[in-house]
């Protein structure tokens, strides 16, 4: 069993800052990608950013230059930096992370609860 663990969401002005965070726990072995995924009201769930075990980013272009994504290996912890937000940055904000439960085995994705991220204009 594999639980994540989402914290540091929130209302907050545009222009403003938010930092999320997403902590992994149980039976874990490694983890590959880690990230983020949002959805909005009436809208589908869509990538924000991802980050490998070495370190490689990948971003959705509505979020380059201003977020940022990055873990620590040893905490099995996301984060994301989310500065300069827009109203359009609202949604509920979601953790992923493929995790290798034991040694031999595949990887399985797994979903963070989501966390809600409000900005007002």
């Amino acid at each position: 069993q594999v639980q994540l663990v989402e914290s540091g969401g929130g209302l907050v002005q545009a222009g403003g800052s938010l930092r999320l965070s997403c902590a992994a726990s149980g039976s874990i072995f490694s983890i590959n990608r880690m990230g983020w995924y949002r959805q909005a009201p009436g809208k589908q769930r869509e990538l924000v950013a991802t980050i490998t075990s070495g370190g490689t980013t990948n971003y959705a272009d509505s979020v380059k230059g201003r977020f940022t994504v990055s873990r620590d290996n040893a905490k099995n912890t996301v984060y994301l930096q989310m500065n300069t937000l827009k109203p359009e940055d609202t949604a509920v904000y979601y953790c992923i992370a493929d995790i290798v439960p034991r040694a031999g085995l595949g990887y399985g994705t797994n979903w963070g609860q989501g966390t809600q991220v409000t900005v007002s204009s």
